[in-house]
């Protein structure tokens, strides 16, 4: 019995953006992503502690520019069959998006050290989690409302404020017909017999000052549906190689 057992197939296709703009309707065509701001009235009004949101395109090499504190950047990747881990994905390359925030007190939205300031000093480019210099940056910025308790309740609403646009544009996604892809990329978690087994231990934060961490929500590396790590008491979870490599983990500090 030493043959390879495949437990898993992850297919993820990507689909490049060479161009961002603002329209009047949401849509991914032509190498392009249109977005609307249409949206954001509604989301500001549904969502609990959020005052006003802006969404702004930041294109390569316009980084002069005053921003609040970098929440995160966000990959834009939606499921189009299968859960996490499984199946298959849709992803843009070419465009991520920036959450920054702070509140009407203009606290910031930051645990040990915020990163408010010019966006051309703060962020550094091509590393493993930022934007290329050649990608387009959809900066979406979250006012919350003041004199609320220092807790991750605000950065919380923040994300969710956020995660309701990038649905938005996630269901444009969905839509696109593989012949359409850009790349396409197979990866299968495997059982091996008689090989030795790997574990990667990675230690994540979990006090519940002011930042968080999510797992398994419906979208890779969404909110919806996710599960936060101080819910859930902390306890070890095992994730498979392609739920890690599909955004299982969501880090939201």
């Amino acid at each position: 019995m030493d043959k390879e057992i495949i437990l898993r197939r992850l297919v993820i296709r990507s689909f490049h953006v060479s161009q961002v703009e603002i329209s009047e309707k949401m849509a991914l065509k032509n190498n392009k992503l249109f977005l609307s701001l249409n949206s954001i009235k509604d989301i500001v009004l549904q969502t609990n502690l959020v005052e006003a949101m802006s969404v702004s395109i930041v294109k390569p090499g316009q980084y002069n520019r005053e921003i609040n504190t970098i929440m995160d950047i966000i990959p834009i990747s939606s499921k189009v069959l299968g859960a996490l881990g499984e199946g298959v994905t849709h992803t843009i390359t070419g465009a991520y998006v920036m959450l920054t925030g702070a509140d009407e007190d203009g606290r910031q939205m930051a645990e040990f050290g915020s990163s408010e300031g010019n966006l051309h000093e703060k962020m550094m480019l091509n590393r493993a989690g930022t934007p290329g210099d050649q990608d387009y940056i959809i900066h979406i910025d979250v006012t919350l409302t003041g004199d609320q308790s220092y807790d991750r309740n605000l950065p919380y609403a923040a994300f969710k404020a956020c995660d309701s646009y990038i649905q938005e544009i996630r269901k444009e996604l969905k839509a696109k017909e593989s012949n359409e892809s850009t790349e396409n990329h197979e990866f299968f978690d495997k059982h091996k017999p008689n090989k030795k087994k790997v574990v990667i231990v990675k230690q994540i934060a979990g006090q519940g000052a002011m930042y968080d961490n999510q797992l398994f929500a419906e979208e890779p590396s969404g909110l919806k549906g996710g599960k936060s790590i101080i819910d859930i008491g902390n306890v070890p979870m095992i994730l498979s190689p392609n739920e890690y490599r599909d955004g299982a983990l969501r880090s939201m500090t």
